[in-house]
């Protein structure tokens, strides 16, 4: 499995039902907010076999904007970046 962040931004109108349709999805205990900071978008950190895979844990209706990362560890400060795959 492979990690990926998953940002997942949503305008200010849209808060509630962004909230809600991830919960909905069960995915609400895997996200972190910014709304009340004034940031509208929620991140995630999860584990998927793929970056599509990882996509489909956002709603469809923010799926379009969402920004999905994956993530690597370097063992070491090397800037070939010799662990990334």
């Amino acid at each position: 499995m492979e990690r990926y962040i998953i940002e997942s931004p949503h305008s200010e109108k849209d808060c509630d039902k962004a909230i809600q349709e991830i919960a909905a999805a069960g995915f609400l205990h895997h996200f972190e907010w910014g709304c009340k900071d004034g940031v509208h978008s929620g991140w995630a950190i999860i584990e998927a076999e793929n970056r599509e895979h990882a996509r489909q844990i956002v709603p469809w209706m923010m799926r379009e904007k969402a920004r999905i990362v994956k993530l690597v560890k370097f063992e070491d400060a090397d800037p070939l970046h010799k662990n990334s795959a």
